[in-house]
């Protein structure tokens, strides 16, 4: 059975054994409801490091006021037993006390990298993400910590903290792991009805599309105009289509850089985020 810890203090118990054994250890920082994508990065994470932990927490401060914070899906039980059989070595699982204990009143300001794209639509959302992840950090001091590419603004914030706060851990990312009609995995992805599930699979399909239309040089604002028309053509409400420099996510004017096409869309109350590389030809 996998071990399992809910206080930072039985957490650095067991990591002070690793660590005094010489042995490397990765983190797979997660919110639960897992699924592919999850298993793929403790299966990278066990690739580069001889220990691996994962942390379930769904974290308060990162949901808005009228986001989806209470029915947030939480099976712990299933969630142990895939880490256990993907070789996860210890499971971090704290509640809200334990992270934010009272009087709790240190904030992270991420800069502008998170006034934009989802910071404009969820105000405040990466300052939660930044504080926790950064507690994380210093919680387990990994050697690497793995995010998937799926979160793409995200995984660039991290890495700005990480690098700001001298945080010594390599921030890892792995692509995006997706189901076999494109739609990329998403604990969120279980909000869906069985119809909305099936016009779901037109979101990657419609950025693909509009990749194609931007590597082929038919004009941005063209392309992502049409992009955009598909995606409302489809049925979804498009928050942003945006493509973007791929390091600074800076309006790309030109693919003479590498280039990341950026979406948030909406079927129902369901919002659904994605990206694609983009390369000219």
């Amino acid at each position: 059975m996998l071990a399992t810890v809910t206080s930072v203090r039985e957490l650095r118990v067991a990591l002070l054994k690793w660590r005094e054994a010489g042995e490397t250890v990765g983190l797979v920082p997660t919110m639960g409801a897992l699924h592919k994508g999850h298993m793929t990065l403790i299966a990278g994470s066990r690739r580069i490091a001889k220990r691996t932990v994962a942390s379930i927490f769904v974290n308060p401060l990162q949901f808005g006021p009228n986001e989806d914070l209470a029915k947030y899906p939480r099976p712990l039980a299933e969630d142990q037993k895939l880490l256990d059989e993907a070789g996860c070595d210890l499971l971090f699982a704290p509640i809200p006390a334990e992270m934010y204990p009272e009087g709790f009143a240190v904030k992270i300001d991420p800069g502008p990298l998170a006034a934009i794209l989802e910071g404009a639509v969820r105000p405040g959302h990466f300052a939660g993400v930044a504080l926790v992840v950064a507690k994380l950090l210093l919680q387990v001091m990994p050697d690497c910590a793995f995010f998937g590419e799926k979160d793409y603004q995200q995984l660039l914030i991290i890495r700005r903290v990480a690098r700001d706060l001298n945080i010594p851990a390599h921030i890892a990312a792995l692509p995006i792991v997706r189901d076999e009609d494109g739609l990329a995995f998403s604990s969120r992805n279980a909000y869906l009805t069985p119809e909305q599930r099936k016009q779901a699979a037109a979101f990657p399909q419609i950025l693909n599309e509009t990749a194609g239309q931007l590597a082929a040089g038919g004009g941005i604002e063209v392309a992502l105009k049409a992009g955009r028309e598909r995606l409302a053509a489809a049925g979804f409400k498009c928050d942003y289509l945006e493509l973007r420099d791929a390091g600074t996510l800076a309006p790309a004017h030109d693919l003479t850089l590498p280039a990341r096409l950026l979406a948030a869309v909406r079927i129902g109350p369901v919002r659904l985020i994605d990206n694609m590389a983009v390369s000219g030809v």
